[in-house]
């Protein structure tokens, strides 16, 4: 049984939660921009798709080896600290891409950063018992900043008529912020794990293998849909505004409703949770197919605001559920196997763009309707002690 941390436990998620929201204030400041930036430079629908999941993939191996290592050297935050200092530091590089091809290049170096995800996890999971609610306030204030972020970048690009370069630089400036509630963290004990990577992930629960896969599945559909969505806005309303202000809807909607469906998660458990959230994303990804309009995308940003709240911190509190003591090494597997899948899956989805954007949807709807099927048999437990 994995030790709470109750002295510092709460103290820890929020301080973890405002590094999260600098660090995405800065962030979403520049992700709306991305397909803008991409096809601006000469990229089409498939650079978009190799971008977004390139964005997760590439940082996947990461994950898992900070994850790891964490848990083998007994401490925690130094792989935060450094997983916050990389995107900083990328993102001061994208400032000087002069290419769509550079553009993917430090935006997927920017995710190396993200080797802090399964210490910061970790952390998270030994800091309370109802993880549902610890994992969505941290999602929350992540959240927050995502949406502060987008409403800076309206306010940047329509009314002060900033360039897109400018505004990054603005972006990497706000995320050096996050640096500073790290240094009040407080490292938790656990017991340190001296087993290889491979005997690591070879011990773990393989109730906590099988959800990973459903969950690579629902990946397959659900890549980073919110760019093309950008796109498709675009394309609808044949202006740049809007579909930054629909961006915010999506991330504020995310915020709003992540701690209540985590609480919700706590109670009636996470696979009725993520269930409804699965069956909301087949339904959004039908809609697609089938109209078209202001109206409905402006419903379909809405709609995924909501689909992220019910899927997103729930996938990683059931997760860390069946992890074991093994936190670090158990949340990184989770996160580089679903990160890889970002990969063709983001590259699938840009090649049936490319035909004809209904193609796309109905390969999600498909792929999502096979999640479905798969999350059924996901077994739920206590903690799992191994």
């Amino acid at each position: 049984m994995v030790k709470i941390d109750i002295k510092n436990g709460s103290k820890n998620i929020k301080f973890l939660g405002a590094s999260s929201l600098f660090n995405d204030l800065g962030s979403e400041m520049i992700t709306p921009l991305l397909p803008f930036y991409v096809i601006a430079l000469g990229g089409t629908g498939l650079a978009v798709g190799a971008l977004t999941g390139l964005r997760e993939g590439l940082s996947s191996l990461f994950k898992i080896i900070g994850g790891w290592a964490s848990d083998k050297k007994g401490k925690r935050k130094g792989f935060i600290f450094l997983g916050y200092l990389i995107s900083i530091i990328s993102r001061f590089f994208l400032f000087i891409a002069n290419s769509w091809g550079w553009v993917i290049g430090f935006v997927s170096f920017e995710r190396f950063g993200k080797l802090r995800d399964a210490p910061r996890d970790a952390i998270i999971a030994q800091s309370t018992k109802k993880r549902g609610h610890g994992f969505g306030f941290h999602q929350m204030m992540d959240n927050v900043g995502g949406v502060l972020g987008t409403l800076i970048v309206i306010f940047l690009f329509w009314k002060l008529n900033l360039g897109i370069k400018t505004i990054i630089l603005i972006a990497a400036l706000i995320s050096s912020i996050s640096l500073i509630p790290l240094f009040f963290v407080k490292e938790p004990k656990y017991k340190v794990f001296k087993k290889s990577l491979f005997k690591g992930i070879k011990k773990l629960n393989p109730k906590l293998k099988y959800f990973i896969f459903v969950t690579s599945i629902f990946t397959l559909a659900n890549f980073g849909l919110y760019m093309f969505l950008i796109l498709l806005a675009r394309n609808i309303t044949n202006s740049s505004i809007i579909p930054l202000a629909l961006y915010a809807l999506f991330g504020l909607i995310y915020a709003l409703f992540v701690i209540p469906f985590g609480k919700l998660s706590d109670k009636i458990g996470r696979k009725k949770v993520l269930l409804i959230g699965y069956v909301l994303f087949l339904f959004l990804g039908l809609s697609l197919i089938y109209f078209s309009g202001l109206v409905l995308i402006i419903g379909a940003f809405a709609i995924y605001g909501l689909v992220y709240a019910l899927t997103q911190a729930n996938q990683k509190a059931l997760a860390s559920d069946l992890s074991g003591n093994m936190k670090g090494t158990a949340m990184g597997f989770f996160h580089s196997i679903v990160g890889l899948v970002n990969i063709p899956a983001g590259i699938i989805a840009g090649l049936l763009w490319d035909i004809d954007y209904k193609i796309m949807f109905i390969y999600i709807s498909v792929v999502a309707l096979f999640s479905i099927i798969f999350l059924l048999f996901v077994k739920e437990s206590g903690e799992y002690k191994r």
